[in-house]
């Protein structure tokens, strides 16, 4: 069967549409291959503390990793808490979670590569997508520790732990009976646990049991996990500093209902983000992020808190790492997750419909290095309802390397020099390096080839 030329003309154009029916509407997954690059967690650092407070009203579920290294018979926590707590206020919580949410909220670097400028269809689609529980009781008093004025609340083992909650009168007497019943204080506690006394502070103290240490096989201390009511929202930092001169990261996972969390005796600044930087620092991230951060943090006189990451648990842009599961929220702290969710309207059966994925739950991650003579005071925070999303991200765009013959292409090609001129100024600012070392990377990384006919016909003026 012969065809006319108009019903060629029309199989071609039907085909065309299929194409790009087909380009359009293929399931997204394949679009973002490769569009993750790697992340900027805690592993960046060589100790850093990390804390996840889930808080709703005047409830709190603090989850603390322990990054204690030496010896564990030496082993000994002591965190100041607002009120007595009882056995079932703690837990031993699953070094996992903490793991997820800081693979979850990390900074992290990503790329996009050029489309051939010389196929319309796949440039403009390119350009259109390249931008992205009740109140705990009083527990009753046990013991008075001689004339020490430390009075024993509570004692209780909870999995390799054993747990004393404390009240005290004063700082020597705390401070001597910590010493005498085992535990290693450091020299220069006092000073530190008098501010938390006066307060009327409890001190929760925790030490291994080496006997269910050894018998589970632990290789290392699992994070501790308390939940109690106050209208506090506050986390003691002090003590971390006691005989230490160093410089300390501490990572603060705040999980919410409303908003974005926020401290409030110290100024809290977004962290540098959403910056094209030139593609070899694909493979030198880890030096690029501390870089970039201690650049941040000594321009800001090393007394802020960073922002690094809100937003909504339900989603993410892109993400990095699956949001958390109900169960594994509920293992984090997350104690509203089955509450009515009063914005809902009620069904026939007089319940009240359920999402199908959480979206009261809303993450901030916040990032401080602190020292005791620019972080005097604890932590205070405060709940916003600011659910506005952001997320340290550094965007990586690979220069199209195919052949460029035609005038879109020779129009991109013109404009690479300053792209690329623009992304050594960003990565030099960000991060103190040397500009003259950055473009001589840049010369050999990212300068898009050509085929030798292409460069004769530059060269003959084409």
């Amino acid at each position: 069967m012969i065809l006319s030329i108009k019903q060629i003309f029309r199989v071609l154009i039907s085909l065309l549409l299929s194409f790009v029916i087909l380009f359009y509407f293929t399931p997204a997954a394949w679009a973002f291959c490769g569009f993750y690059v790697a992340k900027a967690d805690s592993k960046l650092y060589n100790q850093a503390s990390q804390v996840v407070i889930a808080r709703k009203d005047n409830r709190t579920v603090l989850t603390m990793a322990n990054d204690y290294q030496g010896d564990v018979k030496d082993f000994a926590m002591v965190v100041p808490v607002p009120t007595v707590l009882k056995k079932e206020q703690v837990k031993v919580a699953k070094s996992k979670i903490i793991e997820r949410l800081d693979a979850f909220s990390a900074p992290r670097l990503v790329e996009y590569f050029d489309e051939d400028p010389c196929n319309p269809i796949l440039y403009e689609r390119q350009a259109l997508s390249g931008a992205s529980r009740g109140a705990p009781r009083p527990a009753g008093r046990l013991k008075k520790a001689d004339n020490l004025g430390v009075t024993v609340e509570a004692k209780f083992n909870v999995g390799e732990y054993d747990i004393v909650i404390l009240s005290a009168k004063e700082s020597n007497g705390l401070q001597t009976w910590l010493r005498r019943n085992g535990y290693k204080i450091p020299r220069g506690a006092r000073s530190l646990l008098q501010p938390y006394i006066r307060q009327g502070m409890k001190f929760f103290v925790a030490k291994v049991n080496l006997d269910k240490f050894e018998e589970k096989g632990y290789q290392f201390l699992r994070p501790l996990q308390i939940s109690y009511e106050s209208s506090k929202y506050m986390l003691p930092i002090r003590l971390g500093m006691i005989n230490s001169t160093a410089e300390q990261d501490l990572l603060v996972y705040i999980i919410s209902p409303k908003g974005q969390a926020e401290v409030t005796n110290y100024r809290t600044v977004k962290v540098p983000s959403n910056t094209n930087i030139p593609v070899f620092v694909k493979d030198e991230f880890k030096d690029f992020y501390k870089s970039m951060f201690k650049t941040a943090y000594t321009k800001e006189d090393k007394k802020v808190v960073f922002l690094e990451y809100a937003w909504d648990m339900g989603t993410c842009d892109p993400c990095s790492a699956q949001p958390l599961n109900r169960q594994e929220l509920k293992d984090a702290g997350v104690f509203w997750l089955d509450e009515p969710a009063v914005d809902l309207p009620i069904n026939p059966r007089g319940r009240r419909f359920r999402r199908p994925h959480p979206s009261n739950i809303f993450i901030t991650r916040l990032h401080v290095r602190y020292t005791r003579n620019k972080f005097p005071e604890d932590l205070m925070f405060q709940e916003t309802s600011n659910r506005q999303n952001f997320q340290g991200r550094y965007v990586l765009r690979h220069p199209f390397k195919g052949d460029l013959n035609c005038k879109a292409g020779r129009q991109y090609k013109r404009s690479l020099p300053r792209r690329f001129e623009k992304e050594a100024q960003n990565l030099a600012k960000l991060t103190s390096w040397n500009i003259q070392d950055i473009r001589k990377k840049m010369s050999i990384n990212e300068q898009p080839t050509n085929s030798w006919w292409q460069s004769l016909l530059q060269w003959v003026g084409f």
